[in-house]
């Protein structure tokens, strides 16, 4: 009856579904009647518990704790870069844990991070590598066994029978530090091409994000500051920030002003929670500082009285995330870049969801740019001692890079961990995309939906098979540590990456791991003082580096004005989805709150519809047919949907091309 676990779900949670019931001897923790313990954060309690009433489903009974082996390592689930400690037994892992890493997580783990684990050991996992079957009698994939050596010749005549602008590269973000700057020798180095980019057309331009004032977890949540919240819902999204949040809110006094199309799960916290319609951005962060906007004139009045808040601060930052999928990153970019110009002493954290996402632009992952931040006219001497070519020109996003192969003017694609047919917005597009490549070359743990359509299959090593680093949102480096051996004859990405280097310019080395780390920390200005080798011996809390542009400019967006009956459309995320690892971990199955798509109640009695009547929404793209749920709660004139879900297949009607989505409902 120590009560950890229920003040855990109440005060650091928020979620007070568990509680003490019956009395005396009789004593237990337990549920409300109806209400089951449905938090995103549960397996927590079963961390802090002291004598071991709660227990977790995935580690119950398959092991003693004694008879664990337990290495402190990195998550890469998220770009939270949490620190857990990896605990396996015969060679199999059996269970996370959070360690308490005083700037990052606190101990705290999500549940899909806590149990994500049981997808690396999953029975479905790539073992051996794949190639087609040339000898296959129809034209559908036929992928058979190989060997390691007759697939890398088979991607050095894939690399050399073509020239480098015809050369792509998609993902990344999945891979350690040291991988990724491989891959950017490789791309960039070696065959020349500078199509290469870690984000899946849901991110931001790494220019921008460079160009703005960095923060870190412990700045953001300062006690008494102001904290601007600017799109994705951090509960959703990264879940032990939102914890760190929510305690600034409720225990530090911080004022939260929220910004964003749909409620998220700190709304109720917020000082000024304010619902700004897709594309509006942009205007709002412009009445916010005092210039006339063209939004409507409650929403002008509330931004005026957060105005206020923020202008009387000593402390604010900026939490800059994506307010929908269906539409451009640059509105919000703009958005952001005005609002440093407005408080010039406001400091950024960037909510890019996507692993080791800031290690792959720093690492050159990223078009235009090379290892250490720098442009590609700016590479170091050494870089290029290094690095037998550079890029001549500046290359395509992932957008750009579908559309080119659509257009014929992509070869070669190579996807690491990457899988575009789900995770790219424009599904309709990366789908056309991959049926005109020549040579796709796939470097992952799953035969996803994209890999299935690969000619070549390297299968990697996971999280917990490797070493390494990883760079969180805020720049943090802290170190990745292998605890068990990967599957069959699975090989971490750096090493993949370093024998394709060998069959591509051998004399361009390295050769081996530790050669790899101190060719990293030579080549680039930005790690000079880090020494690659020795990051594996630095404590729980990494290593902070900051390094960026000064300045940058962005190209003005014209957001069409919507058309009478039309619906703009705001794509969000929520923490389980159909994702592929969260496919293959048993405790995190049947957990996706499926493919509801709302709208104002008003906006359905207009039309004549109720949630009973089917519907066909009409998209630049396509339709689909489905049902709507009325939310009050949804600003009139928007339709909400959540990605990657069981039913209706959003991504069908999002045109990548456009600024903003707009649909047509009818009744069918």
């Amino acid at each position: 009856l120590c009560d950890r676990c229920t003040r855990f779900a109440d005060q650091v949670a928020g979620d007070a579904l568990i509680h003490f019931i019956d009395r005396g001897n009789k004593t237990q923790v337990n549920t409300y009647p109806d209400q089951p313990f449905s938090s995103y954060f549960s397996g927590n309690t079963v961390q802090i518990c002291p004598v071991g009433a709660l227990t977790a489903a995935p580690f119950r009974f398959k092991a003693r704790p004694w008879d664990l082996t337990e290495v402190e390592s990195t998550s890469t689930f998220d770009s939270i870069g949490n620190r857990v400690s990896v605990q396996e037994s015969r060679d199999r892992v059996l269970r996370f844990t959070g360690v308490d890493s005083d700037s990052v997580n606190w101990g705290w783990l999500t549940d899909k991070e806590r149990f994500i684990f049981e997808s690396y050991s999953s029975e479905n996992r790539l073992v051996e590598p794949l190639m087609i079957d040339g000898f296959a009698e129809d034209e559908n994939n036929q992928l058979v066994a190989t060997s390691w050596s007759e697939a890398y010749e088979k991607c050095l005549t894939a690399f050399t029978e073509t020239t480098p602008e015809r050369i792509a590269v998609i993902g990344g973000s999945r891979l350690t530090n040291e991988a990724q700057y491989v891959w950017s020798k490789i791309t960039k180095g070696i065959l020349g091409t500078d199509n290469v980019d870690a984000q899946l057309g849901d991110g931001f331009s790494p220019e921008v994000l460079l160009s703005l004032n960095p923060s870190t977890i412990d700045e953001t949540c300062k006690p008494g500051g102001v904290i601007i919240l600017l799109g994705a819902d951090p509960k959703e999204e990264l879940g032990t920030l939102y914890l760190r949040l929510r305690h600034a809110v409720v225990q530090d006094q911080c004022k939260l002003i929220e910004l964003t199309p749909v409620k998220t799960g700190l709304s109720q916290l917020a000082t000024h929670s304010i619902r700004i319609p897709p594309g509006k951005i942009f205007e709002a962060v412009k009445a916010l500082s005092g210039e006339s906007s063209e939004l409507e004139e409650q929403i002008l009045k509330e931004l005026s009285d957060a105005g206020k808040i923020i202008k009387n601060s000593n402390s604010v930052s900026v939490l800059l995330g994506r307010t929908s999928l269906a539409e451009t990153s640059s509105i919000v970019e703009n958005a952001a870049i005005t609002l440093k110009e407005y408080l010039p002493e406001a400091s950024f954290l960037p909510l890019l969801r996507r692993g080791n996402i800031n290690g792959a632009i720093n690492m050159g992952l990223s078009p235009g740019l090379l290892p250490g931040r720098c442009n590609l006219e700016e590479g170091s001497e050494e870089l290029q001692n290094n690095w037998p070519t550079l890029p001549s020109s500046k290359g395509f996003n992932t957008r750009e890079i579908l559309e080119a192969a659509v257009n014929g003017q992509i070869d070669v694609l190579v996807l690491l961990a990457s899988d575009p047919l789900k995770d790219f917005p424009d599904s309709q597009l990366a789908q056309e995309a991959l049926e005109r490549i020549e040579t796709v070359v796939a470097v992952d743990i799953f035969a996803t939906e994209s890999v299935l359509q690969a000619d070549i299959v390297l299968p990697a090593a996971t999280t917990t098979e490797i070493d390494g680093t990883f760079t969180n949102l805020e720049g943090r480096i802290s170190p990745i540590r292998r605890s068990v051996t990967p599957p069959g004859t699975a090989r971490p990405d750096w090493m993949i990456a370093l024998d394709l280097v060998q069959y591509l310019a051998p004399k361009a080395g390295p050769s081996t791991f530790k050669e790899l780390c101190e060719e990293i920390s030579r080549v680039s200005g930005m790690y000079e003082d880090l020494d690659f080798t020795t990051v594996g011996e630095i404590d729980k809390e990494g290593v902070v580096l900051r390094s960026g542009f000064q300045s940058v400019q962005t190209s003005s967006v014209k957001i069409p004005k919507k058309k009478a009956n039309s619906f703009r459309l705001i794509v969000t995320r929520s923490m389980y989805d159909k994702g592929v690892l969260a496919a293959h971990s048993s405790a995190l199955q049947g957990l996706a709150p499926g493919g509801q798509i709302k709208v104002n109640p008003e906006d359905m009695e207009k039309l004549g519809i109720t949630s009973d009547s089917t519907v066909r929404l009409i998209g630049s793209k396509g339709e689909i047919r489905t049902r709507l749920t009325p939310d009050p709660e949804i600003i009139c004139g928007t339709i909400h949907a959540l990605w990657n879900q069981e039913g209706p297949d959003i991504s069908k009607l999002i045109d990548s091309s456009l600024p903003v989505n707009d649909l047509k409902i009818e009744t069918t």
